[in-house]
């Protein structure tokens, strides 16, 4: 069995937030590719609801997501967050049905 695990996440920006939400998440982004045990991080829009963001990961393991979400450009992500979501980030994560 593999360590690998995927990872959804869901942000909703608040009315009129959309751009800045989209900045906060572009500035994380490249940042993000460069860590190790990253092997797919992508965001994308709701083509419905354009201020839903959603964002689809692979992570070697579980470690390497709990590295993630140490580093100071999530830490700033998620900060941002704080005032431009509706509510908290929704994540989801997965391991692969073997």
């Amino acid at each position: 069995m593999s360590n690998e695990i995927a990872v959804v996440a869901i942000a909703i920006a608040k009315p009129g937030r959309a751009a800045q939400v989209e900045r906060v998440i572009r500035g994380c982004v490249g940042p993000t590719r460069e860590e190790a045990g990253c092997l797919l991080y992508t965001v994308h829009t709701d083509v419905r609801a354009p201020e839903r963001f959603v964002f689809i990961e692979r992570w070697a393991s579980r470690e390497a997501l709990s590295a993630h979400e140490q580093q100071p450009h999530f830490l700033a992500m998620a900060e941002a967050f704080q005032v431009l979501l509706t509510g908290p980030l929704q994540i989801l994560v997965l391991q692969e049905l073997s």
